[in-house]
């Protein structure tokens, strides 16, 4: 297996799931509006390290499942269901609201470097997310579990996390007073993004029927 070609699919497949803008990313871009750009890469450096950790485990996980498919089964049933009901909620029922910013009063590099570890630690979603898609490349022979592929694997999604963390640092000062930084267009993105998720869950929970 090509350790390069896993390498750039963990790094895609990343770089997709940290688009949307969330907690990670949106915290980035405003400590380095408010305190400098090294400071929001520092803190982007704790959060890869956390990610570093999720990749793997889930990475694991993956190849744990992928020697029960019958647990597959099952998952990609839940999943489905998961993401129908975040996909309903985000296009339909939540609404833009305002919210007063509270700014911790973090200065040194080094609290920004833990901060990020804090928040990434907290955010488990990468950890499903890079568990499915796993399973989804080695299903289609992509991706084996060998130790070599799983670390490339792992490689190219801490290389794409930190390169969308680096791109919202930069270039966030020429949106942010776009409409697409809104609450709802955030919602609609993220409901868009699931709504895809789900429709190609359906597809391969049809296939194995």
């Amino acid at each position: 297996m090509d350790i390069t070609f896993i390498f750039f699919l963990g790094l895609i497949l990343a770089l997709v799931g940290v688009i949307p803008p969330g907690l990670l990313n949106m915290t980035a871009a405003k400590i380095s509006l408010k305190e400098g750009h090294s400071r929001g890469i520092i803190f982007s450096i704790g959060v890869c390290v956390i990610v570093i950790a999720q990749t793997y485990i889930a990475a694991i996980f993956a190849r744990y499942l992928s020697n029960h498919p019958e647990v597959i089964e099952v998952l990609q049933r839940v999943a489905f269901v998961i993401f129908i009901l975040i996909t309903i909620y985000y296009l339909l029922i939540a609404k833009e609201k305002t919210k007063t910013q509270i700014e911790p009063q973090i200065r040194s590099k080094h609290s920004r470097f833990f901060q990020g570890i804090l928040l990434s630690a907290i955010n488990v979603f990468p950890i499903p997310y890079q568990a499915y898609m796993t399973i989804t490349l080695a299903s289609a022979g992509w991706l084996d579990f060998e130790q070599i592929s799983i670390l490339s694997y792992v490689a190219g999604a801490v290389s794409g996390t930190f390169v969308m963390l680096y791109m919202y640092i930069f270039f966030f000062d020429k949106i942010k007073g776009k409409t697409i930084t809104s609450q709802k267009n955030m919602n609609y993105i993220i409901g868009g993004i699931t709504g895809i998720i789900s429709i190609i869950t359906l597809i391969n929970i049809i296939k194995e029927l």
